[in-house]
């Protein structure tokens, strides 16, 4: 609570002077949570802004919003493990804030793949390489730049500071105090992820092992405390003073120079004389963000100056960054002793070497720089989307399309296609769709359950659910509302389609009157009742042609071999479908047991006319020709034939809407619907239906009546997806909760639902209170 209220006070006060374009820098782990309520207060400020129009106008420019603000938010510290951040009670809350922004930097790939890592396996989000080295995440229809980046020192700063008198003055006393011994320096934060204690034991393992060493060294240790963690400081502490007094006891006063002091850094010149004295700086974190201090020890021995050593853990950020330093793992006392004695013993030649490496990144990579390349990211990352088009020139038109070059990802030919494909799409227009329902007579909804209707949970989370990876059993009750609503309407043929099975479905959404249904994939279907009883519902099911208990002898038992080496799976019947579902595994383990599976099962079910359907998840066996277009053809091809007998007119209006590829065919099917009507033509005329096509302007369809009647009329036909991806349909909405506020439109109901909050931290607080 007192972080996200801590959070909630500087986004209050950034809110109140933020404007449209402004580019906001977030930097660090206080402030994770940003990020995300600074969208939100944007969202807020630009509905306030229309808040004086219509309700309808009103809810549609809530809709129609498209951020303006642009966002970088910066990990100065390592990104924990998925494993460990899972553990965070608002560890989701954390991940979505950071992703609210346009590039979420880091130091270092390690710290950026556990972030990605986190993203995969807890929220279910992927991730791809893109044009420059960039990494792109997937996240409500954005696309968040992953950026590795690395600040150096201020060398002006540091050149000012060297010709200071105090830093040759206790540079000379510092030399003088220690005679000819060799100086190994540290300057460590007195906490237990600095490694002090780490670093003594190797110190003493090295004058163990060395003892021709021991009267021609000396470790010069500055401890800083600076009282932020005062129960790990004294714990730290308690080590450093027990093995430094262990040490003098063993080897004598003059091998350690130990000294603490309060706060959390040294006055530059201090720093500076050390480094010039030293002959090598040695650093043994255990996790460490970048530190910038061997970075401005080896710009201290830059020529004419003699060169120096650095000694860095492998755990530290400066680790990736300092190409010539002696990488150790400071958990292994005799290598980094035996790096210690490298160290002091290299020949000059290697540590000018070793010097090269770096000097020249470091001496040129300072902060304004860093800033502008990062600015620079975020530009390439947001140009296309957030810069207004209406003021394109020609020069600004081929910067955005240079920008947009940059952010695509690297991509096979049948990727190029597929995001040509997705390129196509439109976000759906409510009020136009609205609109269109209402100027017609007949009308066909068809609608996918799991991610459609119902918000689907990603993989990663480890879910127990009886209707698989949904979030409960049950729409929101203002999508049954709605549903009910249009159910009711004799103008209305209301279908929802599932892969789950027919008893799930039935608990589900079955008590809704005149409401059509078909399970396992369309493989059974109910027509629609009048009632609020299941029983009354008749389930019919299609004749596929093959012997589904054979099929079932033969996969069973390799299913069964899967599960039990696959701790979490399980295997899924439905009627006319046999699924492998790993939504409970690791998923990366669970990945790599289903590309194993689908082999095995594709050699041992050869002889039976099956085809596999991998989802996310999910594989699954069905028969080769089930698919959910099957259900979709029935039911419009039924209606055509009652309005006929009755002599009314045909389909004119055909909403179709799904989340995944197994909803692919019922697009597809419905464009198939569309021409076997008859000879479709395009007529520009906005007084009449329109047909949603892609690539083409709402036009409408005239197409000859199946009776042959010859008669004209007009059609709307939506397809629309869940999320912008490459699809058979011509629209997409973000998410489930825009199908139910689409459903609630059409409805004729005025407020729509509100989002789901279930992993916000607001949603926590009052456990506390």
């Amino acid at each position: 609570a007192a972080y996200t209220a801590v959070n909630k006070i500087f986004a209050d006060a950034i809110a109140s002077m933020m404007r449209p374009h402004d580019t906001i820098w977030v930097h660090d782990y206080h402030l994770s949570l940003l990020p995300k309520l600074l969208d939100t207060a944007a969202r807020q400020q630009y509905v306030d802004g229309t808040a004086s129009s219509s309700t309808t106008t009103h809810h549609n420019h809530r809709r129609n919003y498209r951020r303006t603000i642009k966002m970088v938010y910066f990990l100065h510290i390592p990104f924990p493990t998925s494993q460990v951040f899972r553990e965070l009670e608002h560890g989701e809350a954390i991940l979505e804030g950071m992703l609210n922004a346009d590039i979420v930097g880091f130091h270092a790939f390690d710290h950026a793949r556990h972030f990605l890592n986190a993203s995969k396996r807890i929220l279910g989000l992927t991730y791809e390489s893109l044009v420059g080295g960039l990494i792109g995440v997937r996240y409500k229809g954005r696309k968040v730049i992953v950026s590795m980046s690395n600040v150096s020192i201020e060398p002006d700063i540091v050149d000012a500071a060297l010709i200071l008198p105090s830093v040759s003055q206790e540079a000379t006393f510092l030399k003088q105090k220690h005679g000819e011994r060799s100086i190994i320096a540290g300057v460590d934060i007195c906490q237990r992820l600095s490694g002090i204690s780490l670093k003594l034991l190797s110190y003493e393992r090295f004058l163990t092992d060395y003892p021709d060493w021991q009267p021609k060294v000396v470790m010069l240790l500055k401890c800083l405390i600076p009282g932020s963690r005062r129960t790990d400081e004294a714990d730290a502490l308690r080590e450093v003073r027990f093995l430094v007094r262990r040490i003098q006891d063993t080897f004598g006063t003059s091998v350690i120079d130990y000294q603490e002091l309060m706060g959390s850094s040294l006055p530059i010149d201090q720093r500076l004389a050390i480094w010039i004295s030293s002959d090598v700086m040695m650093m043994t974190p255990i996790r460490q963000g970048l530190n910038l201090l061997p970075l401005e020890y080896v710009f201290c021995k830059k020529e004419p100056n003699y060169p120096g050593v650095t000694i860095a853990s492998e755990f530290s950020a400066v680790c990736s960054v300092l190409n010539g330093a002696l990488r150790i793992n400071p958990f292994d006392v005799q290598i980094t002793s035996t790096a210690i004695e490298k160290a002091l013993s290299m020949k000059v030649e290697e540590k000018e070497a070793r010097r090269a490496r770096d000097i020249n990144f470091v001496a040129s990579c300072p902060s304004g720089l860093w800033t502008k390349n990062v600015l620079r990211d975020l530009n390439d990352a947001t140009f296309g989307s957030y810069a207004d088009s209406s003021t394109d020139g020609e020069q600004e038109s081929i910067r955005r399309k240079h920008a947009a070059e940059k952010m695509e990802a690297v991509e096979s030919p049948k990727a190029i296609l597929a995001r040509e494909n997705e390129s196509a799409l439109s976000k759906l227009d409510v009020d136009k769709i609205t609109a269109a329902y209402l100027s017609c007579k007949s009308r066909v909804i068809i609608c996918d359950f799991n991610g459609t209707l119902v918000t689907k949970e990603p993989p990663g989370k480890y879910l127990k659910r009886e209707i698989l990876g949904t979030a409960g059993n049950k729409p929101p009750t203002a999508v049954v509302s709605a549903l009910n609503k249009l159910c009711a309407d004799q103008q209305n043929t209301v279908f929802v389609v599932s892969g789950d099975s027919q008893k799930n479905l039935e608990d589900a959404v079955g008590n809704i009157s005149g409401l059509g249904l078909a399970a396992s994939n369309g493989a059974c279907f109910a027509s629609p009742f009048v009632g609020i009883q299941n029983s009354q519902r008749i389930w019919k099911s299609f004749d596929l042609g093959v012997d589904w208990n054979a099929v079932r002898e033969v996969a069973l038992p390799i299913l069964s071999k899967y599960t039990a080496r696959t701790n979490g799976s399980f295997v899924k019947l439905t009627h006319y479908s046999i699924g492998w579902s790993y939504y409970s595994c690791d998923p990366e383990w669970g990945s790599l047991q289903a590309s194993y599976l689908v082999p095995e099962l594709e050699n041992e079910l050869r002889a039976f006319d099956v085809r596999f359907v991998t989802l996310k998840g999910i594989v699954e066996v069905v028969p080769r020709k089930l698919n959910k277009g099957l259900i979709v053809t029935t039911v419009l091809r039924d209606l055509i034939a009652k309005n006929d007998k009755n002599d009314t007119s045909g389909v004119d209006f055909i909403l179709c809407m799904g989340d995944d590829v197994s909803d692919e065919k019922m697009f597809t099917s419905v464009l198939s619907f569309i021409a076997e009507t008859g000879n479709v033509t395009c007529s520009l005329d906005d007084s009449r239906p329109s047909f949603a096509h892609k690539g083409q302007t709402e036009s409408i369809i005239k197409t000859a009546s199946p009776t042959g009647h010859g008669s004209e009329t007009g059609m709307y036909a939506y397809n629309v997806v869940v999320g912008r991806k490459p699809s058979h349909a011509s629209f997409y909405v973000d998410s489930a909760d825009d199908v139910g506020n689409v459903l609630i439109a059409l409805s004729g109901n005025n407020a729509p639902i509100l989002p789901n909050k279930k992993w916000d931290s607001e949603a926590c607080v009052n456990f506390f209170a």
